[in-house]
Parts: C-alpha cells; structure tokens; sequence
C-alpha cells in the first residue's frame, strides 16, 4: 500500500474516536478524535497565518505530543515538517532555519531564548509558535501561543496532497548537517514491513483497510515509549508506526530522562515496546528498573538504532522481561540495513543480519552479500528518500543508481559472514558516534580554533563504555588555557554532546609536511592519558 499517514491517522479517529492516541507522563491523554481535531485547527492556523502547501515548518521540540500534532497537521496539508535537534544553541538552529527556508518555527517556552535569537541570526522571519512548557511563558512579541493555535473546529483536508515531504537532517561530512528529504507516501511503504509484519498482520490495501486492523479486537494493542528523541528517525517512525496500529504513544514531555519516572511511566501504563538511544539510555534504564524492583512487566521489545547497544547490558534488560531486543543497523538515509535480534539472554552477543532488500557491494559495486568473508560497503534498495536538500553532487553520490536500480550508500563498511549475516566494521569519514548523537570532527575543531589561546587542534572519538564513543581533543596550545575553559568556549557555539569531554594539551601537533596527523597515535595517546588516574 502507497497510502498518506493522515488518512490512516483520521480513519483509526472516525472509527474509534474515544481511543488514547497520546499520554503524556503527567496523566494528560490526547483521543485519536482530539489528535486530530487540534492538528486541524493547527493547520488553519497555519494556512491563515500564510504557510502553504511544500512550504517547510520547523519544530524545535523535544518529545512532547505537539511534536505528534504538528507533524499530522503538516502532513495533512502538504506542508514539510522539519525536525531541529533541540539541543542546538541559536547559530546551529539559525542555520537549519535558513537551509529549509522555514515559514514557521514551533518551540517550547523553555527555549525561548535559542528560538527567537536564532530567528535574530536568521535571514527569513517565521510565523512563531510558543509551546508553554515547565517554563515560564516568556514575553515575547509575535509569537502565537500553542493553545490559541490548536483552539477551534477547523477539519483537516478530505484530500491529502501526493508528494509531501518528510525532511530529517542529518550530519554532513564537513558538519553542516543536509536535510534528507522523504516522500512521505514513500516512507509509509518502507514502514509497512515494521508496521504490519513483523506484528505478524496482513498488509492493509486502503485508509479503510488500515482503520479495520487498527480497530479490530484480535490486533495487539501497541504501547510505545520513545526515550530517544523524536528528531532521530527510529523513534519518529515507530511512533507513526504505533498510530497506524491504532495503539498509543507514552510521552515523557521533556528535555531530561529521568530513568526512575520512566520505568514507573512504562510499568504503570503498560508499554508493550520501548525505544532506547543504546546504551547512553538502556544503562540508567537498567539501572533504574533493577533499583526499583520491578522489573519491566508489559514490555515485549525494545529496540535500538545506530548506535553502541552492548552484550552487557541487552543481557540485564533481557533479565528485566520476557522481551526481544532489535538493534539496528540503520542511517536516515535508507532506514534499516540490518537487525541484531535476541529473544533472551541465551542468543547474545547476537549477529546483525541483513533486511532482504540491503546488499554489501565491493569496490567495483558488485553485490557480495552471499560471499562470506567480503569486504564492502552496505546499500539499500526499494522506496528510498528523493535524496538531500540543496545538494544535487551528494544527492548524485550517496543514490547512485546501480544496473538501472536506485540505491542508497551511507558508507558503512562490512565483512560478510554466513546466511546474510554481517560483521560491521565502520563507517569510512570520521564520524563520531557518541549515545547516538553524531558529531563530525571539523565543526569542533573550528569552535576550538576560534579561541585565541589555540594553536592547533585535533578531535576524535575514544571509546566509551555507555556513550560507544566520546568527543575527545588534542590541543596544541598558543598561551595559557586550560581544558575547562575550552570545553567551556565550544560550549556557547555548540550543542552540548559536540563540546569534548577529556583534551589533552601537546607541545606540538607533529603534522607532516602536508598537513596530516597519525590519528591512530593520537587516539592511543588520549585513551592512555583518559586512564592516568586524577
């Protein structure tokens, strides 16, 4: 099925309207009828205001049910809806702004000051729309307020436009992060197989088709709890997942992850699946869930992407439930390429294997999946976004089409092993990878370099038993500086979880004629000088 999320969306609202579509951790329950209803009044506020079809309408949100009616209210209408990292300071936001041409930007009061001094930094002037959260509503001229902009009985489209996209950025080579752009009807039918069979249910021909299994008494009632961000595609998309299926999504309605709430929230109304970053987010639950004592009793799966999810401690969540675990091996641009799944702690470690339409392909991009022992890198085929904003070159290189067949290549190399199992070895650029949060080297070394007391500067990833990797530096410094002051200094231009967490000072760089350092050598230096005791 080629379908639209919202007609699913309305149809599972017109056949079961008293259904609990969203409940946010403080007790508040959004209907599928209310779901709806607020995202029609959001999109003629929106199309009042002067945003119109294949315009972009940014969301600087963590995961909050605003976030879950924006993106209907968009998707309904033909508007794109751009998630923004909400971690980001003003110059990062400004810059996404800028890249998507936003004719609106949606933010929690929270991040007043990012939001509105990212517009300041910004060549275009949004329509803003201010989320009251756990903080106070800031005075703030211009901006609409969240509730008089979902008041009202304004119905949603009877038709909804073919082609409207999906942006997700992603981070780019030299850090400036791309937007991949996704058909929405093509991300719909990447998701069927997640959606319906690996629930084991047929595959829906229609709206209607969809309604009926969502409604029908003998479909498993889904739960889900994305812990991981929803501007991360597994946590958006097994959430338009879960209201496909009718079932609900818990949401914890902030910016921190308080592990005890959340293993209180999961148990007390009663998650069935439960979305984790790896092990920056399944240690604390862990530690939580052992702490309280009680265990994690509804929940059937967990699942992971795209980032380190350790034997160690899929093993303590598999003692905390009779769950399965689904570690993927995914990117935005294609989605999943291949699945770690244990069922209990007697199938760890666990082996990734391919999804049926993932290839390895070698240097001369022949496909080698069925050779054990090969070498090459992953691709995808079958529906596949329409490629990056902005950047045809890119576009061109990572969707090559290869003997008359489109596919996608991220760069992630692997080993070939037997019966389409896999071995991953890395990704080819620098990319730091740290509790699923990619940082790439360039942008930090700029923001360090930006200090007068800098010299030289070098970051990489050392390795982390939670976060799989930490942002790390090598500095050479011109004057006296210490690491807090550096760390302190990235900390105003950069997101949080871009700023190092060790650096170690060196008189000098030691770059080669052209330029280039060992990196290899200056990794094992920062690991040895991470484990000097203090």
């Amino acid at each position: 099925m080629r379908g639209h999320y919202a007609d699913v969306w309305r149809a599972v609202a017109d056949a079961a309207p008293d259904r609990i579509a969203i409940r946010e951790i403080g007790g508040t329950t959004w209907t599928y009828a209310r779901f709806v209803r607020e995202a029609g009044a959001l999109a003629a506020t929106l199309a009042d205001r002067g945003v119109r079809r294949g315009d972009a309408v940014a969301m600087l949100l963590y995961n909050r049910p605003e976030f879950l009616i924006t993106l209907l209210a968009c998707l309904a209408t033909g508007i794109t809806p751009v998630p923004l990292n909400f971690r980001f300071r003003a110059g990062e936001a400004a810059a996404l702004l800028d890249d998507s041409g936003a004719a609106a930007l949606i933010y929690p009061t929270s991040l007043a000051d990012v939001a509105h001094d990212a517009v300041a930094q910004a060549s275009g002037d949004p329509l803003l729309v201010a989320v009251a959260d756990e903080a106070p509503p800031a005075a703030r001229a211009g901006a609409i307020p969240w509730a008089d902009a979902v008041t009202g009985e304004a119905p949603l489209p009877e038709r909804v436009p073919d082609h409207g996209e999906l942006w997700i950025y992603t981070g780019g080579t030299t850090g400036r992060p791309k937007a991949v752009r996704w058909d929405e009807q093509d991300m719909f039918e990447v998701q069927m197989v997640s959606t319906y069979s690996l629930a084991d249910l047929p595959w829906p021909r229609t709206a209607a088709d969809a309604a009926a299994i969502a409604t029908d008494p003998a479909t498993p009632r889904m739960v889900n709890l994305p812990i991981a961000p929803f501007m991360h595609g597994t946590a958006l998309t097994t959430s338009m997942s879960t209201l496909t299926l009718g079932g609900t999504v818990l949401i914890t309605s902030s910016p921190r992850f308080d592990a005890d709430a959340v293993v209180r929230f999961a148990n007390d109304q009663a998650a069935t699946r439960i979305i984790v970053a790896g092990d920056a987010v399944a240690i604390p639950l862990a530690d939580a869930a052992e702490a309280i004592g009680a265990g994690l009793r509804t929940v059937t799966s967990v699942m992971s992407s795209g980032m380190r999810f350790s034997p160690e401690t899929k093993r303590r969540l598999h003692l905390l439930g009779e769950l399965t675990i689904f570690d993927l091996l995914a990117s935005t641009e294609g989605g999943g390429f291949a699945v770690t799944t244990t069922t209990g702690v007697d199938d760890l470690p666990g082996r990734p294997r391919l999804y049926p339409t993932a290839v390895v392909l070698d240097d001369e991009m022949n496909e080698v999946q069925d050779r054990p022992g090969a070498l090459g890198v992953l691709a995808q085929r079958g529906a596949l976004p329409l490629g990056y904003h902005g950047d045809e070159e890119k576009t061109r290189a990572t969707f090559p089409v290869i003997g008359g067949v489109r596919h996608v290549v991220p760069g992630d190399w692997v080993r070939v092993e037997d019966d389409r199992h896999i071995e991953f070895l890395g990704r080819g650029s620098g990319v730091i990878n740290t509790g699923g949060e990619k940082v790439y080297p360039l942008e930090v070394e700029e923001a360090l370099l930006s200090h007068p007391a800098v010299a030289d500067a070098v970051v990489l990833g050392a390795p982390d038993p939670r976060f799989g990797e930490i942002v790390t530096a090598v500095v050479e410094a011109s004057g006296d500086v210490t690491s807090d002051e550096l760390m302190a200094h990235v900390g105003t231009q950069l997101a949080g979880y871009k700023r190092p967490r060790h650096i170690l000072f060196r008189p000098a760089m030691n770059r080669t004629p052209t330029g280039k350092v060992d990196i290899g050598r200056l990794r094992n230096d920062v690991v040895r000088d991470r484990e000097r005791p203090s």
